[in-house]
Formats: C-alpha cells, sequence, structure tokens
C-alpha cells in the first residue's frame, strides 16, 4: 500500500511539472492559463526580468473587524537584497530575490473573515495598463480560495497604495487541523499581468502553529 501510494505521488508531481513546463512554452500566459491550474506550480512561471520595474515596497494585513495589525513589513531602499552571497549562489539570489514569502501565523488567523490586504508599490518609466493579481492558495493539492484584483491603470514613475479586502471561506474543523499540523503545507502562487499577460510571479507559504 504504501509503495503505491509513492508512485501516485511521484506520478502527480511529474504531471504538475510538465505543466508548468507547458505554459512556460508560451509566448504569453494570460489569466485564463493560471486559473485552470489544479495545484500550486512546481517553480515560477516567468523570469524575474521585471520589464516595468514594478516593486513592492510594503505590505500590511489587518483583521477588519478588530483593525488588529497583523503583518506589516517595508522594504528599507537602502539596504541591498544581495548582502552576505557568496560568488556562487549571488546569480541565483538575484534572480528569484524578494519572489518569496514566508508567513507564521498563529492559528486564531484561520478563523477570521475579513482581512484587509495594503500593498505600496513604485512603477518604472513604463505605462503598465489594466495592472491585475491572480492569487490562488492551496493546502497540499487541494484549493482553498482564489483572489482576483485588478489594480487598474499606474501611470509611469509613480508610487501607488491600495487595499483588498479579503474574504476567506469558511473552513471546515478538520481541515483547520491539518492546515495547523502541517506547516507551510498550505502555499500560495501570485500571479501579476499587465494588458493580460504574465509579467511577475511570486510564492508563499505559511504556518499557523505559531
Amino acid at each position: 500500500m504504501s509503495v503505491v501510494q509513492k508512485q501516485i505521488n511521484v506520478s502527480d508531481e511529474i504531471d504538475n511539472v510538465c505543466e508548468d513546463l507547458e505554459l512556460k512554452l508560451k509566448n504569453t500566459i494570460t489569466p485564463d492559463d493560471v486559473l485552470k491550474l489544479a495545484k500550486i506550480t512546481d517553480g515560477f512561471l516567468c523570469s524575474n526580468t521585471n520589464e516595468y520595474q514594478i516593486e513592492f515596497t510594503r505590505f500590511k494585513i489587518r483583521d477588519l473587524e478588530t483593525d488588529t495589525v497583523l503583518f506589516d513589513i517595508s522594504k528599507d531602499p537602502n539596504v541591498s537584497e544581495n548582502n552576505d552571497t557568496t560568488d556562487d549562489n549571488k546569480q541565483e539570489t538575484t534572480e528569484d530575490s524578494g519572489r518569496f514569502v514566508r508567513y507564521l501565523f498563529s492559528s486564531s488567523f484561520l478563523k477570521l473573515k475579513h482581512v484587509g490586504a495594503t500593498v505600496e508599490f513604485q512603477v518604472g518609466s513604463k505605462d503598465v495598463k489594466n495592472f491585475r493579481m491572480i492569487e490562488r492558495h492551496f493546502f497540499k493539492d487541494r484549493v482553498l480560495k482564489t483572489f482576483d484584483f485588478n489594480f487598474g491603470y499606474c501611470i509611469p514613475n509613480s508610487r501607488n497604495t491600495c487595499e483588498h479586502i479579503y474574504e476567506f471561506p469558511k473552513l471546515p474543523q478538520d481541515l483547520i487541523d491539518q492546515m495547523i499540523a502541517n506547516p507551510f503545507e498550505t502555499r500560495s502562487d501570485s500571479f501579476y499581468f499587465v494588458d493580460n499577460k504574465l509579467v511577475l510571479h511570486n510564492k508563499a507559504d505559511y504556518s499557523y502553529n505559531g
């Protein structure tokens, strides 16, 4: 029985990698493409070239019912993201710098109903038209929720702030127990589009036993 289970897991991983590779071969990855994904992606679906120079400088999460700030992090523009790296890992660190976040929450986070997420970001010298984020949350291979937010149009060289409202689904207690017992098995893909073309892809994972 354990051998069969192992074979199934390997097959699933191969299918997931193949699906990712098929998308990477496309000239343009669209919102419809990522909305069809049944699992968390194995890697990043686009490079970190960031042609629109979109840079996120602050991210804050608050409980809307109590106005309690749960998470607030800002980027210090005077600190290089590549400090303390060796020549061997400098290229890899530069490529994926800022694309992954690990969140440590208490179990009470899973009981929240409405959360406000404030993001501050700046853009470069190009027009950013129809800036859109699709964020997909998974526990293992189960889709928990898909969030779809439109930032709209961002003028060149602008600094922008907006708050999106997350309405969390009510989770069954047995699923909550599993998510608490399996830290970092809850993961998300955040896909960012400009004019329906994928330009940024970030990832996160979550622990709820803090």
